[in-house]
């Protein structure tokens, strides 16, 4: 059996290291596992979105639009942005805090994201969306998006992983320092929206 992720987001909000932990979490296991991330500028807040697939019989590491078992939104118009990807009865799991693209700010834009947050659940089958940033704000660093995001992913029973392997691979690639404070992120069970 496969499974085909995709995580999308803007740079910065720890989407390679969110990829990463998942690859090393289904190679500890023995899953074949191949992953590609396109990074564009994602040190200027551009756009960031990582493939992986987990499973036998894998050819590459992308997989067509409609083939997605899930997607992690880091943030809701990345999340529009790549929703073609999403197979039917795919989940997807979005946090709701809108990023202002360069572009918008530059032009002058209100983006707010609402309507981004309308037109997911319009068109979404299994949809699930939190405020991850407030939660950042609650566990007191913005630096743990990704974890709070991985876990909720994981909760939704679509990764076939546990919060403890997931926690075992961060371990293992977090520095020591930021390992409670990304355990705790992963282990947060926020309440979605």
């Amino acid at each position: 059996m496969q499974t085909n992720i995709l995580i999308c987001g803007v740079g910065g909000q720890g989407i390679v290291l969110a990829s990463k932990l998942i690859a090393a979490t289904a190679m500890s296991h023995n899953i074949p596992v191949m992953s590609a991330e396109t990074i564009g500028m994602a040190q200027k807040g551009g756009s960031v979105f990582s493939f992986l697939r987990l499973g036998d019989g894998l050819h590459c590491p992308m997989f067509p639009e409609h083939s997605a078992d899930i997607i992690i939104g880091f943030e809701p118009a990345e999340a529009v942005r790549m929703l073609p990807y999403l197979k039917k009865g795919g989940s997807m799991v979005v946090n709701t805090h809108p990023i202002m693209p360069v572009t918008a700010a530059l032009a002058g834009s209100n983006y707010t994201g609402k309507e981004m947050i309308e037109y997911l659940q319009a068109h979404t089958e299994h949809l699930v969306m939190i405020d991850a940033d407030a939660e950042c704000r609650a566990l007191g660093s913005p630096k743990v998006l990704n974890m709070i995001m991985l876990g909720l992913a994981v909760r939704q029973n679509v990764i076939p992983f546990t919060i403890d392997d997931i926690e075992a691979s961060m371990r293992a690639a977090v520095k020591p320092q930021f390992v409670e404070l990304n355990s705790r992120a992963l282990r947060a069970e926020p309440s979605a929206d």
